[in-house]
């Protein structure tokens, strides 16, 4: 059993949220009332999650998608209110770290998923060194796709390239479009994230390097529960990952 504040703590000291200049507040977002025995970990903070971990007599939740993000409207009604509601009834803590669970070199989104694919970082790229790169062994970008699809359940979009062989594979999780062009530069002979925007498929043409669409709840499914894990190993805490199923 901990509280709040040792909760927080080990979860800062892990993932050094200070050194991200981030979209929204990470940390300990919402206050609970109860003693922590037993987390729940989820990808977003939605009401299937809070609804799943009221049922599953959570005490805590650790999520990568929180409540609160820059240059939202401030005003609790509808939807927020109700998540919120729910969380200050059964006075359960919330815990939301975006970007510094993305980075994490070994427990983050990033890192995760590069394992449960087959990859090694040796670089990393991009803004904030969020993304990752290393070397693969598959003859075309479809190839690279179906392992893809086989491994998160979820097919891809994928914006070919010249069909050149993969060597080097670039990934980082979520809406990381716009890293792309770093990618590239990176040498990456593919680059896989969550989404894409109109601009990318014009890129991997005219650059020859394919571009992957994979999901963004798909590809960000892996470092909350890892991180979530090891802290409650840490602090002698149950633990549950709860995964609301997400077509984003």
């Amino acid at each position: 059993m901990t509280d709040a504040k040792t909760l927080g703590q080990t979860l800062d000291a892990l993932l050094l949220p200070e050194k991200f200049r981030d979209y929204g507040p990470n940390g300990l977002q919402v206050e609970g009332a109860r003693d922590i025995r037993k987390l729940v970990s989820g990808v977003t903070a939605s009401r299937a999650l809070i609804e799943a971990a009221i049922a599953a007599d959570a005490d805590a939740i650790v999520v990568h998608h929180g409540l609160f993000w820059r240059g939202q409207d401030g005003r609790i009604t509808g939807w927020m209110r109700e998540r919120l509601r729910l969380l200050l009834a059964h006075g359960i803590h919330l815990f939301a770290y975006h970007l510094p669970l993305d980075a994490h070199p070994e427990l983050g989104n990033n890192a995760q998923l590069g394992q449960v694919l087959g990859w090694q970082a040796d670089a990393r790229f991009g803004e904030q060194d969020l993304g990752f790169v290393g070397s693969c062994n598959l003859a075309h970008a479809a190839a690279l796709a179906a392992h893809v699809q086989s491994v998160l359940g979820r097919s891809a979009i994928c914006a070919p390239g010249d069909g050149r062989k993969i060597r080097r594979v670039a990934w980082c999780t979520g809406g990381a479009q716009g890293y792309f062009e770093a990618a590239i530069a990176a040498g990456a002979d593919a680059f896989i994230t969550g989404e894409i925007s109109e601009p990318q498929a014009h890129l991997a043409r005219e650059t020859g390097v394919a571009f992957l669409a994979c999901g963004h709840h798909a590809t960000e499914r892996y470092g909350a529960p890892a991180v979530a894990a090891h802290v409650a190993a840490q602090l002698g805490l149950a633990h549950e990952f709860i995964d609301i199923d997400n077509p984003a």
